[in-house]
């Protein structure tokens, strides 16, 4: 879930024009970091019939680090505190803390660490990584396009799509479906 900062990485890394000038990779290239000032990772789950579920997480940090010379370089990492997740209902929030879908009690972080950047295009990328969530690990996919770059701070748009059932949080399936979609804001700052 978190995986989706990774497209951050990618976009920081890809040209882009400003409203004042064209913006070369060197000047994106560096160490940002990436907190929940600015920033958002949403999420939702549909619902057999309609409906579903929205939700966001309110704690997570991460890092970018933009190789200007060669993108495929870089790297991202992001942090998610499943314990900060909301949906505007105590008794949903509750539930997603518990063992049957975060556990946060005894796996307190979602991390993802990028394994690969690809530029796809003049301000976009794909990220591919690995994520972690209740101890399982798998590869994970998201998708970056760069949204502005201006006195070291990037900002980037950031989705993908995770698999539920590959980190043991698919209860509820198939009414739910197993399909988790990412739509993240993420802003870093150099530093």
């Amino acid at each position: 879930m978190f995986v989706r900062t990774l497209a951050l990485l990618v976009a920081v890394s890809l040209p882009v024009s400003t409203a004042s000038a064209d913006v070369s990779l060197g000047d994106a290239a560096g160490r940002y970091s990436i907190g929940a000032g600015g920033s958002s990772i949403r999420f939702s789950i549909a619902k057999l019939g309609g409906g579903g579920l929205n939700g966001a997480f309110g704690r997570f940090s991460g890092t970018i680090r933009i190789d200007g010379a060669d993108v495929g370089r870089s790297s991202v990492e992001i942090t998610i505190f499943p314990d900060s997740v909301g949906t505007g209902q105590g008794r949903i929030d509750a539930f997603l803390r518990s063992d049957a879908v975060f556990d946060s009690a005894n796996a307190p972080q979602i991390v993802f660490r990028s394994t690969s950047v690809k530029r796809t295009g003049e301000t976009t990328a794909v990220i591919a990584g690995r994520l972690t969530a209740r101890g399982r690990s798998s590869p994970e996919v998201f998708t970056a396009k760069l949204d502005s770059l201006k006195r070291g701070t990037v900002a980037f748009h950031v989705t993908g799509k995770v698999l539920r059932s590959s980190y043991g949080m698919d209860v509820g399936t198939p009414i739910y479906s197993n399909v988790v979609d990412f739509d993240m804001t993420l802003v870093g700052r150099r530093g």
